[in-house]
């Protein structure tokens, strides 16, 4: 029988990741499956260009593993049964429970509510295709009415700030607000920060600093100290979470939903289950937890399919090294922020801004999709054959690979 290798989620890390296991293992003994739940590639980092009105290239992931050998199910993943080794999932086909040996574990994130009450009912989001384009929509209609409005951004992270640009580029007509918790930037090293203001300024962007958005309404949102914010939209990108899947499931997660793994991106509480992109809580060179990110997606889906390929074909299991090098922000399409971070995640003094920096984000940009749709470029043409050995039970059982990294 096949060694059954399930890859849930086709984002930046599970589409690659499901690639490189297809290609690089041997279909005469894996059978690898990947389940997601729309038939398209979700561009996450620029979900917020979509909401504003941009139109994106649609790739479709029937396309991307055609020849791979890796299978696609269009399906959304409901649960998880460790213990049995199968995942249950809901598509058009209707309801249907697929048994694995291994699981790779890469659902990603959504946004985080805090609990902040109206935020489910009321709030937008750009954290995925369909939440993107309910808010696109939703402009649509403040444009038809002469482009009257006012949209507030709540939240001064990556997301906010793109979301917040683009908006403000993108729909002159609009009036754009982004409520922040702290200091606009306080991250950011001092020259970064003085371009991020100026960008704001130039865009006309009002900033709510130390502003702590409590409740959400239809229409409106209110702070900590009870202002009442107009806000024909609300948009939330207040923090992102793991859905509580991997949770329920009994695996042993952090308070946010992340599975807690080891250095090779396996599962501390099962050994037969891996992690990696936002669903993997997962510790970089410098002792501290990767952030949500494109960059950690790929640091983490790279050594979790070393991990899982030698493992199950009895050689060392090489270490990659898991760095954070810095962030990339776009300010609109013509300008954005390169912001370089050390060892302890701090920003360093140099930086790069202006249109070198958002050529240099539209690069990335087209290099994450051009990798993805190609996930078996580069791979080694070799396809390794599983090791084997037999149990004392007679039934046949994949041999485990030395636990000593090898570079």
């Amino acid at each position: 029988m096949k060694h059954r290798i399930l890859v849930l989620g086709a984002g930046y890390a599970g589409a690659f990741a499901a690639g490189s296991l297809a290609r690089r293992l041997s279909p005469a003994d894996t059978e690898i499956t990947v389940v997601n739940a729309e038939p398209v590639f979700i561009e996450r980092m620029r979900m917020h260009q979509l909401a504003a009105g941009r139109e994106l290239a649609t790739l479709r992931l029937a396309d991307v593993f055609a020849g791979t050998g890796a299978r696609l199910r269009v399906a959304r993943v409901t649960a998880v049964d460790p213990e049995r080794k199968t995942v249950a999932v809901t598509g058009e086909d209707g309801d249907d429970e697929l048994e694995y040996d291994t699981l790779l574990y890469t659902l990603g994130s959504r946004v985080a509510d805090h609990g902040v009450p109206g935020v489910a009912e009321h709030a937008f989001d750009v954290a995925g295709r369909p939440s993107a384009l309910r808010l696109r929509d939703h402009l649509d209609k403040l444009d038809s009415r002469g482009g009257v409005g006012t949209v507030l951004v709540v939240g001064e992270g990556l997301t906010g700030i793109e979301t917040a640009t683009e908006f403000a580029e993108s729909r002159p007509g609009l009036s754009v607000a982004l409520a922040a918790r702290g200091e606009l930037g306080a991250w950011l090293s001092p020259g970064a920060r003085l371009h991020l203001r100026e960008a704001f300024d130039r865009l006309g962007i009002t900033v709510h600093e130390h502003t702590g958005i409590e409740a959400v309404g239809a229409t409106y949102a209110v702070g900590a100290d009870g202002t009442s914010f107009p806000a024909d939209a609300t948009v939330w990108t207040a923090g992102f979470a793991v859905g509580p899947i991997a949770a329920a499931a009994g695996l042993e997660v952090t308070e946010d939903g992340r599975i807690v793994v080891d250095d090779t991106m396996r599962s501390v509480s099962h050994p037969d289950v891996y992690a990696a992109g936002d669903s993997a809580y997962a510790i970089g060179v410098n002792g501290r937890p990767l952030p949500m990110s494109c960059a950690s997606a790929g640091h983490t889906n790279m050594q979790a399919t070393d991990a899982i390929v030698g493992r199950l074909t009895g050689r060392p299991v090489p270490n990659v090294k898991k760095t954070y090098i810095g962030n990339h922000i776009s300010l609109g399409r013509y300008d954005a922020i390169f912001q370089t971070v050390d060892r302890d995640v701090r920003a360093k003094s140099w930086f790069v801004g202006g249109r070198k920096a958002a050529r240099l984000k539209a690069g990335i940009l087209r290099t994450s999709l051009w990798a993805t749709s190609h996930p078996t470029f580069g791979m080694p043409k070799r396809k390794r054959r599983l090791t084997a050995t037999t149990t004392a039970d007679g039934t046949t059982a994949v041999a485990t690979a030395p636990e000593n990294a090898a570079a």
